[in-house]
């Protein structure tokens, strides 16, 4: 993508990544929390992509802000699901809708193999018809649907499991 650069995030990074996430919190549509987290919050998951094979990246500007982050997480902690990971895609609301979501899906699907993954997953809320339809257009197929298994401001919502081979 013109104009930016994808790279593995760093500690300095954090408070940007932080504040990516949080900005999408009130939207009910990505994430589970119901009250923003704090970089303190976030350090554990922060250093578990440390690792080279779950990395998190982010997307900077020609001005170094970080537009968007990405992150490969464990699907399950047990050796035989070690070629699956669920991803993340987050973008700043100053840099949506300018197909950087698409850019980073993409980039997770062709660089997985070189981490080691052979299949990845993607968790989106039932009513984010926009992140389905991303993953969709991508060869995401739903695999699973949890009916009613988040609240979120007392409403049920589903959660579904959406999938891809992307080597063997």
């Amino acid at each position: 993508m013109k104009d930016f650069l994808l790279r593995a995030a760093t500690a300095a990074d954090l408070p940007a990544v932080v504040a990516i996430y949080n900005a999408t919190i009130a939207g009910r549509m990505v994430t589970a929390d119901l009250v923003p987290v704090t970089i303190e919050d976030r350090r554990p998951w922060f250093d578990a992509h440390q690792n080279p094979h779950r990395p998190l990246w982010v997307l900077v500007d020609a001005a170094g802000t970080v537009a968007a982050w990405l992150s490969f997480d464990t699907f399950y902690a047990r050796a035989a699901y070690d070629g699956t990971a669920m991803i993340a895609i987050y973008v700043a609301p100053t840099h949506r809708r300018r197909g950087i979501g698409r850019h980073l899906l993409e980039t997770a699907v062709a660089r997985a193999p070189e981490l080691g993954l052979h299949t990845l997953l993607g968790y989106i809320f039932g009513h984010n018809e926009p992140s389905l339809r991303l993953f969709a257009a991508h060869g995401f197929a739903r695999w699973a649907q949890l009916p009613r298994i988040a609240v979120l401001d007392g409403i049920e919502r589903d959660l579904i499991i959406v999938g891809r081979r992307v080597a063997g």
